[in-house]
């Protein structure tokens, strides 16, 4: 099977071929066929919400014989089109999945009962679905059916890839992300590093990655932040507007592609055209994250990011409220190659100890940046 693009991908529902025929005379462990999950899932980033991103791979004889992902919420998961690709081939053989098959009627069948009817001796799972409709209901059944099951294989890489859907699951709360820059001797800075927001750059897939991104209103010049991934779907647009005395300008957006809703204190005066646009206004008696979290849920958004730009005055009781009340659990921080940041404006005093709460710190190059990833 020839691979696609990843627009291509996507119109052809999800199924996949990065097939090395040669290679696979060599003998692969449990966790290479996983991490190959993993790849496969990751195909979907920013389509599936709020479903999970889940690959599948059918492997019989030391070959991967199907390959499949789930490519968006309300199409077949990724078992059924590794099933397809495998065809009559996947009798008697492994499947291996990134996440424990399904064992209920939703929008689609179970897919344990697709893994049973195809009659594969053996299922390899990374992770058991912490949705309490599934968790361990899908193992138990495949075991019933006589399938010899191994769970937890690369349990870690999987929980990484759905954490977002992970967290909503166990909290009923999104995941947030706190995302800032820095200079290198750790002044606050609103710029972002060059190529980060181009295809492939960590600002243009992060974008991709979330379903709402809240920013300033002071942040906001001729455009709105966008992922330039191919296809990529952007993330609703919260702009807070704490005690604006000015109409608030807004950028021409695609409400087409991408929503806009501003939060605010008080009535706020919105330009024209952007009223025009069908932009939503809230109004708060007091701005408070709680509340923008909870408007989140309610339309069904897994994963937030906060985008400290601008001048962060204005987000200073949001971030205060985030830490104390434990509604921030990562945070990811650019390090630009400049020195000396911002001279107007200071680092947020929420933010000056961040780096003793932090766990799992990890460090990577985004084009000429530095960017450090963590955990609360």
């Amino acid at each position: 099977m020839a691979s696609r693009s990843r627009k291509g991908l996507r119109n052809h529902v999800g199924l996949v071929g990065l097939r090395c025929e040669g290679s696979q005379e060599k003998e692969y462990d449990d966790g290479y066929y996983m991490r190959r999950c993993v790849e496969l899932a990751r195909k979907a980033v920013g389509c599936t919400s709020p479903n999970p991103m889940v690959g599948c791979l059918i492997v019989k004889d030391g070959k991967i014989v199907g390959e499949g992902f789930h490519p968006k919420a309300g199409q077949p998961h990724g078992e059924v089109f590794a099933l397809r690709d495998a065809g009559n081939v996947a009798e008697n053989g492994t499947a291996y999945v990134s996440l424990e098959p399904c064992n209920h009627y939703g929008r689609t069948p179970p897919c344990t009962e697709a893994l049973i009817k195809a009659k594969v001796k053996k299922v390899v799972i990374g992770m058991v679905d912490p949705n309490p409709i599934v968790a361990s209901k899908g193992v138990d059944r495949l075991r019933d059916a006589g399938i010899d099951v191994t769970v937890g294989v690369e349990e870690e890489l999987c929980n990484k890839l759905n954490e977002a859907y992970i967290h909503q699951m166990l909290t009923g709360k999104p995941f947030l992300t706190l995302r800032y820059s820095l200079s290198v001797d750790g002044h606050f800075s609103d710029q972002l590093g060059e190529e980060v927001a181009e295809c492939g750059g960590y600002y243009s897939t992060l974008l991709q990655e979330y379903d709402a991104i809240i920013l300033s209103h002071n942040s906001l010049n001729s455009s709105f932040p966008a992922s330039k991934e191919p296809g990529a779907n952007q993330p609703l647009k919260i702009v807070v507007a704490e005690s604006p005395t000015f109409p608030i300008q807004i950028p021409v957006v695609n409400t087409e592609t991408s929503k806009v809703v501003i939060f605010t204190d008080k009535e706020a005066a919105v330009e024209p055209e952007a009223a025009q646009n069908g932009i939503e206004t809230v109004v708060l008696e007091r701005l408070n994250l709680t509340t923008i979290l909870e408007y989140c849920k309610r339309q069904g958004l897994c994963s937030v990011l906060l985008d400290l730009r601008g001048k962060s005055g204005g987000f200073e009781e949001i971030l205060r409220e985030g830490f104390e009340q434990n509604l921030v659990q990562k945070v990811v921080v650019e390090v630009l190659p400049i020195w000396g940041g911002s001279t107007e404006e200071a680092l947020p005093v929420e933010l000056k100890n961040l780096q003793r709460s932090l766990k799992n710190l990890t460090s990577r190059k985004s084009g000429e940046s530095v960017l450090l990833e963590g955990y609360f």
